[in-house]
């Protein structure tokens, strides 16, 4: 039996077009990050592989939904991960560290209120579908849909959710 939330992800997922297949469906990670809060500050995520050379991803965000500012560091003499987001649905409001300081006036996204001091990458990168971003390793980062929600693909190197350092300290991410 699935949530309204978890219906909402799934509907997402279908939306995009694209085909997945029950298994896959019945994997989806739905991570709250630990705050409780995950409308508002989440990611869903469906792992097609991650293995010692690369990494395949779909992530589906709800509208207006965030991922928590964070990098990849380097880990056990490799760089940290190297991801490439594409859209394929909806709009991406993606934000690297970069510009100086974040102004909230000046920025598309809305900054999640109750932890908006966690998020300070400012150098803003809208995706629209077909488009596509690079984060280089050990590059702040976060990311939040827009009004209709949005479906990402993301392929990169190796992914360990383990090593990720997060701006908020009460992130858990697993």
């Amino acid at each position: 039996m699935f949530t309204n939330y978890q219906e909402k992800v799934i509907q997402a997922f279908f939306d995009s077009q694209m085909t997945f297949r029950e298994e896959e469906l019945a994997a989806i990670e739905y991570a709250d990050f630990g705050l409780n809060n995950i409308e508002e500050e989440g990611l869903n995520l469906l792992v097609y592989v991650n293995n010692e050379r690369y990494c395949a991803k779909e992530l589906v965000l709800l509208p207006y939904q965030t991922c928590p500012e964070h990098k990849h560091p380097p880990v056990n003499g490799t760089p940290g991960k190297r991801e490439t987001f594409r859209c394929r649905q909806g709009k991406v409001y993606l934000y690297v560290e970069g510009a100086n300081g974040l102004d909230e006036t000046l920025i598309h996204a809305a900054l999640p209120q109750k932890n908006k001091q966690y998020y300070t990458a400012a150098k803003e990168i809208v995706l629209l579908p077909g488009e596509q971003f690079t984060i280089e390793p050990d590059t702040y980062h976060w990311f939040q849909a827009g009004e209709a929600g949005a479906v990402i693909s993301e392929f990169s190197s190796p992914s360990d959710d383990a090593s990720d350092v997060f701006q908020h300290p009460y992130v858990k991410r697993v």
